[in-house]
C-alpha cells in the first residue's frame, strides 16, 4: 500500500476497530503449486484482539472460514506437509479490508484552487486497512484441534455479525440467529466442507485517503460537495472528510 504520511493512520486501536466494522477482508495468498500461483477470496473474518490472545500473537489475531473445494485451500494443501490436520504456511499471506464508503471526488469542488490555478485533478477518496502475517490451515474437521476451531470459529462469526452487523441484540431488538438454531447434523455437515482460517497479525497499514492533502477551502468545497449530493455515501464521506481535516490540522500544529 502506497502510504503518504498526509494519509496514513498508524493507531492500532483505531485499525483493529476498523476491521470490526469492515469484517470481509480479501486474502491474498501466493502459493508455488499446480493451480494459480495468486489466489484472492472474500471472507468474513473474527477479530481477536491483542489483550485476548497470547504472546504468540502480540498484534492479534485473524479468524475466518472457507470452502473445502476452494483452490486457494487446495493449493496450501498441496504445497505443504500437514501435520494433525493443520498447516502453517512458511511465508506472509496479505488481508485487504475496504471502507464502506468511497467515491470519486470532482475537482469541481475544490473551490480555492480551481478558481485559483485551475491546477486541479480528479481522484478517488477511501478508506482501507491491510494485514500482514502468518496464516494456518484447520482442514480437517474430524480432528480434535480442527474440529474444535471451527466450531468455535462459527459460533463466534455468527454472534459478531448478528449482534455488530444487523444489530440484534435481543430487548427491542430481534434476537440473533445461533448456530444450534439449525440441526445439529447439518452443522456437522457443513463443517466437513469448510476450513479453517487463522492469521497471526504481524503489520498492521491503514489509509484513510480523505482529502487531507488539499488546501483548507478546497477540503470544505469536498464536504459540501458530498453533503449536496446527499444519500448515504454522500453523507458519510462528507462526514469522513471533514474529520479526516481536523485531526490534519491539529497533527500540523503539533509538528
Amino acid at each position: 500500500m502506497f502510504l503518504p504520511s498526509v494519509h496514513a493512520e498508524t493507531d492500532d486501536a483505531v485499525l483493529l476497530q476498523f476491521i470490526r466494522e469492515n469484517p470481509l477482508g480479501m486474502l491474498i495468498t501466493g502459493i508455488n503449486s499446480s493451480l494459480d500461483f495468486l489466489q484472492c477470496t472474500h471472507v468474513p473474518v473474527v477479530l481477536d484482539a491483542p489483550e485476548d490472545c497470547d504472546d504468540s500473537a502480540p498484534q492479534g489475531r485473524l479468524r475466518a472460514h472457507i470452502a473445502k473445494q476452494n483452490p486457494q485451500v487446495k493449493g496450501m494443501i498441496e504445497s505443504l506437509e500437514s501435520k494433525d490436520g493443520v498447516i502453517t504456511l512458511e511465508t506472509d499471506v496479505l488481508v485487504v479490508f475496504n471502507g464502506k464508503h468511497d467515491h470519486y471526488v470532482t475537482p469541481k469542488f475544490y473551490v480555492e484552487t480551481k478558481p485559483d490555478s485551475g491546477k486541479v485533478v480528479p481522484t478517488w477518496n477511501y478508506s482501507a486497512v491491510q494485514v500482514y502475517g502468518k496464516l494456518s490451515l484447520y482442514y480437517d474437521s474430524k480432528t480434535p484441534e480442527a474440529g474444535n476451531f471451527l466450531a468455535q470459529q462459527v459460533h463466534d462469526l455468527s454472534q459478531h455479525t448478528e449482534k455488530s452487523i444487523m444489530g440484534y441484540t435481543g430487548g427491542e431488538n430481534p434476537q440473533p440467529w445461533k448456530v444450534s438454531d439449525a440441526p445439529e447434523k447439518y452443522v456437522e455437515l457443513l463443517q466437513r466442507n469448510i476450513v479453517g482460517i487463522q492469521i497471526r497479525i504481524d503489520k498492521l497499514q491503514g489509509k484513510f485517503k480523505m482529502s487531507q492533502e488539499m488546501r483548507p477551502g478546497d477540503r470544505d468545497g469536498v464536504v459540501k460537495g458530498f453533503s449536496r449530493m446527499g444519500g448515504e455515501t454522500g453523507e458519510a464521506i462528507a462526514s469522513m472528510v471533514e474529520e479526516r481535516g481536523i485531526l490534519h490540522e491539529k497533527k500540523k500544529q503539533k509538528d
